[in-house]
């Protein structure tokens, strides 16, 4: 799931994991099972998934 989320951050679609139009992470912030900020915080390394 945290993958899917991130997905549109991570190939520059959009700022924030929360910002993607098409995805369940809206309704699991609304079931509060992940947080509202999810995803703001991530660095990720270098050469991983930008192949």
């Amino acid at each position: 799931m945290n993958y899917i989320h991130y997905n549109p951050v991570k190939h520059g679609l959009v700022e924030r994991a929360r910002d993607w139009s098409w995805t369940s992470l809206h309704r699991l912030m609304e079931e509060g099972k992940y947080p509202a900020n999810w995803g703001e915080q991530v660095e990720i390394p270098e050469g991983i998934g930008y192949e």
